[in-house]
């Protein structure tokens, strides 16, 4: 099992959940498809795209199960990054975590599988 990994802020997860499918976040909308990080990348992710932010859902998948709409793409320093060219829906989901901070850091401790 891959686990690849999603962070949503509170108002795109409310969404999610009610709607029980995603397009994603307006990065996502705007680039046609859903970012996702491995566990190696997600951190750089975090810090890099939600800056200080609190109160956000990391979300875990399984990036075997997601079948040919999921395409490792080159990013960041020619990194290959998981992108989901279909929506996101709520049976993809292994698990939903809380992201906090702590000391102006996204705590990372026991939420990566």
């Amino acid at each position: 099992m891959t686990i690849i990994y999603k962070i949503f802020r509170p108002d795109e997860y409310a969404d999610f959940i009610s709607a029980g499918r995603t397009r994603g976040a307006p990065v996502d909308l705007a680039d046609g498809y859903i970012h996702f990080s491995t566990g190696e990348q997600v951190e750089e992710t975090a810090a890099k795209h939600f800056n200080g932010e609190g109160d956000l859902k990391l979300l875990g998948l399984d990036a075997d199960t997601l079948g040919s709409d999921l395409i490792w793409e080159p990013s960041r320093g020619g990194a290959l990054f998981p992108h989901l060219y279909r929506e996101l829906v709520a049976g993809d989901v292994l698990f939903a975590r809380d992201l906090r901070l702590k000391n102006g850091k996204h705590d990372f401790k026991g939420l990566l599988s």
